[in-house]
């Protein structure tokens, strides 16, 4: 039998562990038999990431970014005991942060069902797909911790020179700080994939962020999307699908009452944490099908 041709390469991004020997067996199984496969490989296990002072991450987002297209395997984020157990230098940022950074995308995660596994919430009878935010937010953020008595403020230096200086709190003794940001660009960017995800899979689209507390974070997020929508909501009424923007805490309670069959859009770590929540109560963390 003549093997299926690839005469566009696509970038492979090898794991850690048993994702390295697994994959290395649905390759040589199930793909080599029958593909001329065609890849530019990255090695993406931690001794390697060590080996390169984890150059080789880069490499493969600029791959990826180069070709259109790839297909990355699971990969280690280093703890204190990973350092250890590998020997580490430092402890190496996420793969997978690095990449969404670099490519500013949105993953959509969805789970795989199957007819002998129900999920945990007894009324979920569709998929529910989690849209996550690929860029800024805590995964951007900087942070201190200080020991004595005083008071942190925030500045913005604009390249005219202007200043704008917030107060950010007066302690008074030890205290940790946190300082996160998001780019108007990417939160456009964003809100139109999500909508044009939800368009191409004929899929409602909920969007979620506590804008009642961060009033202009969370707020200009709010804003991005309904003006972004303008550009859509035609299409969407052709397609007899909605859009619809709510507190994440409501967003979390109608995802419990739902039968799902939706798109879930949520900020850059809401995303995380949901589709941990989905994933798991419809089955578990490997079923799951995730596009960045």
């Amino acid at each position: 039998m003549e093997k299926i041709k690839m005469p566009v390469p696509i970038a492979e991004l090898d794991g850690d562990e048993m994702t390295h020997v697994l994959w290395g067996m649905i390759k040589d199984t199930l793909i080599k038999p029958f593909v001329d496969l065609n890849t530019e490989y990255y090695d993406l296990s931690l001794p390697h990431r060590e080996e390169t002072a984890d150059a080789v991450t880069a490499q493969a987002a600029e791959a990826i970014k180069r070709l259109k297209i790839g297909v990355k395997c699971a990969t280690i984020t280093p703890n204190l005991q990973r350092q250890e157990e590998y020997g580490l230098t430092q402890l190496w940022k996420s793969p997978n942060a690095t990449i969404r950074a670099a490519l500013d995308g949105t993953v959509f995660r969805a789970p795989i069902l199957i007819d002998t596994i129900h999920p945990v919430v007894k009324n979920w009878k569709k998929p529910i797909t989690i849209a996550r935010h690929a860029y800024g937010d805590v995964y951007k953020s900087v942070d201190m911790r200080t020991t004595e008595p005083g008071v942190c403020t925030m500045t913005f230096r604009g390249e005219s020179g202007a200043e704008q200086t917030v107060s950010v709190q007066k302690v008074d003794g030890p205290a940790v700080w946190q300082g996160q940001h998001n780019k108007e660009s990417s939160i456009r960017s964003f809100a139109r994939a999500c909508f044009q995800y939800a368009i191409d899979t004929k899929q409602d689209l909920w969007f979620s962020t506590k804008d009642t507390i961060a009033k202009k974070y969370d707020g200009r997020f709010r804003e991005i999307f309904e003006e972004v929508f303008a550009e859509y909501k035609d299409a969407f009424e052709a397609a007899g699908i909605e859009y619809f923007y709510t507190l994440i805490d409501d967003a979390v309670a109608r995802v419990m009452r739902s039968e799902g069959g939706f798109i879930w859009a949520c900020k850059n770590y809401d995303g995380d944490v949901m589709s941990d929540m989905v994933s798991t109560a419809f089955g578990s963390l490997a079923m799951m099908t995730s596009v960045l």
